[in-house]
């Protein structure tokens, strides 16, 4: 899509701002609010730290304040019309609807062991709809009708919890004493391209990898950062499908460095340091 640039400008940096705000309305002492799922009994059952089960949880908790936002800069949220469809959220402008933004929301934790690495996340897919930007099947619009493609990030660290306060059931009277899911959680808004791997995100899926090192991710410095989007695309719409020449033998090409070397572009372009 094709229209003034400083629109974009102007929701990005809008949409970081939101996003540093997050942590205080959805954490409490540094850990997340939310502590489990209440029945009509008024009984609290705990919830688990099953990453698809916090995702999701953090998705519902956090809707609210998009909606609230997106009220505030004049845009109306559009949500999917089927589940597995891409984007999470469809941002059109009120005053200008030809104006619309793709933001997906995507959770991961922090490594115990490497603090300053979390487990990544995916950035939607390279497939039938990346490929052919025209493409209405699995995506709310056709990819190139939108001005500019966020992921909204949260990275969080994981609390151990005890056998018994996974298996207990607490009254609404002990809500304050039900340990805490996850704790430090950091906001972040970022064009995907800017955060991607040259990697798949999951190894059964055409979905593409974000770097997991954290400070390059809240820096919007990934493997395309020195390439820009033009490259990124190229590189995701043909991967896998060119074959190159290594050891004498034949491989797809499977990363930015056999790319670049295939295309004759500068091996500098390749900024492997946000891995």
């Amino acid at each position: 899509m094709s229209f003034d640039k400083s629109v974009k400008t102007e929701f990005s940096s809008q949409l970081k701002s939101f996003a540093s705000t997050l942590s205080d309305i959805v954490s409490s002492k540094n850990e997340w609010s939310i502590r489990g799922f209440a029945d009509v009994f008024k009984n609290i059952y705990p919830i688990s730290s099953d990453t698809k089960l916090v995702s999701k949880v953090l998705e519902l908790h956090l809707l609210p304040s998009f909606l609230e936002f997106a009220k505030e800069i004049g845009y109306t949220i559009e949500l999917p019309t089927y589940q597995n469809w891409y984007p999470d959220l469809t941002f059109t402008s009120k005053q200008k609807p030809s104006v619309r933004f793709a933001v997906d929301l995507k959770t991961t934790y922090r490594l115990d062991k490497r603090p300053n690495f979390c487990n990544g996340f995916t950035l939607g897919s390279h497939g039938a709809y990346f490929i052919d930007r025209t493409h209405t099947k699995n995506i709310q619009y056709p990819y190139d009708s939108y001005g500019a493609h966020f992921c909204f990030g949260v990275i969080y660290s994981r609390v151990e919890k005890s056998n018994e306060s996974k298996s207990s059931v607490f009254s609404v009277d002990e809500l304050p004493s039900i340990p805490a899911t996850i704790r430090d959680l950091t906001f972040f808004a970022e064009e995907k391209w800017k955060i991607a791997s040259d990697k798949p995100g999951s190894g059964n899926t055409a979905n593409i990898g974000s770097i997991k090192k954290i400070p390059a991710i809240l820096e919007g410095n990934g493997i395309f950062a020195k390439a820009g989007e033009e490259l990124f695309d190229d590189y995701w719409i043909n991967y896998g499908k060119i074959e190159v020449v290594k050891d004498g033998k034949r491989k797809k090409l499977t990363s930015f460095s056999e790319y670049l070397s295939y295309r004759g572009l500068p091996p500098s372009l390749n900024n492997s340091d946000s891995k």
